[in-house]
């Protein structure tokens, strides 16, 4: 197992005028940024070691999401499309140049998935963790009342925001080509007591699921693990074999 890599101190940076939080750890020789995407109501930590042990090999990127950690809220809407520009714009600001190992968590990797469609060229494999994929979960407006109201009690105003916008996103992503880059999907499926799914684990696979799933990467490379919805965490060796499958041989 690599040696870990020094922990960077937690820097924010004013990007159009709002506050955003981020670590970078970044390479003396390696070529390639890992960047990670977290989920929904996730903070950075949710990553745990796993961006740590990759910076003996690559550069890596992480970040709060507007309304997350000390990154300021932002009145833009919380779309897909708003948040892969966002991101582009703090990687381009901290001088991390394409092609990216985009590396996301649950709705992350649903945002992640826009971001590969969208600029192929800026993206060099994709390593999905347990994410959301398009049409697992229903539009809002389809949501039973009590669901709502109790969301937008128990969630953060950005948070909700995103979820309000899940649906769409996922329609931006099949309204897209394939990227036709390499693809890694890292599925919990838990069969021990100890593998509790939280989060947006309440939407699990079913078939009918699982095969739109596939025919949108039909090329990709599967692993299925008995983890939790919070793998990085929960199985960190996993996640870090998932993403080194698409880092240089050797690394």
């Amino acid at each position: 197992m690599p040696a870990l890599a020094a922990l960077p101190a937690t820097v924010i940076d004013t990007l159009d005028g709002r506050q955003v939080e981020s670590l970078t750890w970044r390479h003396p020789t390696s070529r390639d940024v890992v960047v990670f995407e977290n989920g929904s109501r996730a903070t950075m930590d949710k990553w745990g070691v796993v961006p740590a042990r990759l910076a003996a090999d690559a550069s890596v990127f992480a970040y709060h999401r507007p309304g997350y950690g000390n990154s300021e809220a932002a009145a833009a809407p919380r779309d897909g499309r708003t948040i892969v520009e966002e991101l582009r714009a703090v990687l381009r600001f901290k001088g991390l140049r394409p092609p990216y190992v985009l590396v996301g968590h649950s709705l992350g990797g649903l945002y992640l998935q826009l971001f590969a469609r969208s600029y192929p060229e800026e993206v060099k494999a994709l390593v999905l963790v347990d994410a959301l994929y398009p049409r697992m979960v229903k539009p809002v407006q389809d949501f039973p009342w009590l669901t709502r109201i109790v969301g937008q009690m128990a969630f953060s105003r950005a948070v909700w925001r995103e979820i309000e916008q899940i649906d769409a996103t996922g329609e931006m992503v099949l309204a897209l080509p394939d990227s036709d880059k390499p693809v890694v999907r890292l599925e919990n499926r838990p069969v021990s007591s100890t593998a509790i799914a939280v989060d947006f684990s309440a939407f699990r696979m079913d078939k009918s699921t699982r095969d739109s799933v596939a025919a949108l990467y039909p090329q990709a490379v599967r692993m299925v693990a008995d983890s939790s919805h919070q793998m990085a965490l929960t199985s960190p060796d996993i996640v870090e074999a998932a993403i080194r499958q698409v880092l240089p041989a050797g690394q």
